[in-house]
């Protein structure tokens, strides 16, 4: 039986979770590779709803396993194996996996600002009898050389920008209000409060699932009213990089406070031990945080 003291850091007993979740990797990852390579060969077209197979599968292996190494994890949790290192070693993860989030975003954002401060400047003041861009326009936001390239057709002036007063402009709301909500669920576990820590939760899951409906009408919209694309120049892949990762963080933050608010409902969490609650409230706020310099820079400026 395993010992523990407030001396000692907990060292759990060897897991095959972690094996199982790498194999379920290996059948996505192979999956992809036959669904996409075999894509224009119809002979191989077997292979390709294998493939597709494969990536299901695979899903559902990384899902079961991920839920039972968890599930594992929260019983450590709450039968006391955690003490004072482990919550300070969690922490420590937590800061260095947000720290690589915000390297993360920097890098889209830097991609950002480059093309718009320098590359696209710069190819527009080249001499008119020189240049290999015909026509290129040093204006954000950019739609390349004369237009907009979608697919094989050539649509120059088709590119409607996203105006940052609709839909974001609600998103921006539903997000700010979601960070009030998941702080003051915080101060109600705090206080001992389940009715307020419950329904403070439960307030933040619906609006982050808000936020995740008007980001897919905003998609629906780019795409089949305002040309916007992934092929629409710098600016469609700018846009739909940034905005496409923070929505799928929204995403993952979403499944998270489900779980939390799961396990809040079982009484897991109290006033002195709550990391895992306060692990996805930094989480969230950094989300937070990072759709403010989207509105910014993306949709405002």
């Amino acid at each position: 039986m395993t010992t523990h003291s407030n001396n000692h850091y907990f060292v759990p007993h060897g897991a095959i979770y972690p094996v199982i979740l790498s194999l379920g990797l290996l059948i996505l990852a192979s999956g992809f590779i036959f669904s996409v390579a075999t894509d224009t060969n119809k002979d191989l077209g077997y292979l390709q709803n294998l493939g597709v197979w494969m990536m299901y599968a695979g899903a559902a292996v990384i899902t079961l396993m991920t839920f039972k190494w968890l599930s594992s994890v929260v019983s450590e949790s709450i039968t006391g194996q955690y003490k004072k290192w482990e919550d300070k070693s969690f922490r420590i993860g937590m800061i260095v996996f947000i720290c690589s989030e915000v390297a993360f975003f920097a890098a889209f954002f830097g991609a950002l600002f480059y093309m718009r401060i320098i590359s696209v400047p710069d190819l527009a003041s080249f001499d008119p009898l020189f240049t290999p861009y015909k026509d290129f326009l040093g204006t954000w936001p950019s739609v390349g050389p004369g237009g907009v390239v979608l697919g094989t057709e050539y649509n120059p002036g088709k590119l409607t920008p996203m105006g940052a007063w609709g839909l974001p402009a609600i998103n921006t709301a539903l997000l700010l209000t979601s960070g009030a909500t998941i702080t003051w669920a915080h101060w109600g576990l705090l206080r001992d409060n389940r009715k307020q820590l419950i329904l403070g939760l439960f307030l933040t899951v619906a609006l982050g699932t808000a936020f995740l409906i008007c980001q897919a009408f905003e998609y629906h919209e780019a795409y089949t009213e305002m040309g916007l694309t992934l092929g629409s120049g710098a600016y469609g892949a700018t846009f739909f990089m940034l905005t496409g990762f923070h929505g799928f963080h929204v995403t993952l933050g979403t499944i998270m406070l489900i779980v939390i608010l799961l396990r809040s409902i079982k009484g897991h969490f109290s006033a002195s031990n709550h990391f895992g609650f306060e692990g996805v409230a930094w989480y969230w706020h950094f989300v937070d945080v990072v759709w403010l310099g989207l509105f910014i820079f993306v949709y405002w400026l």
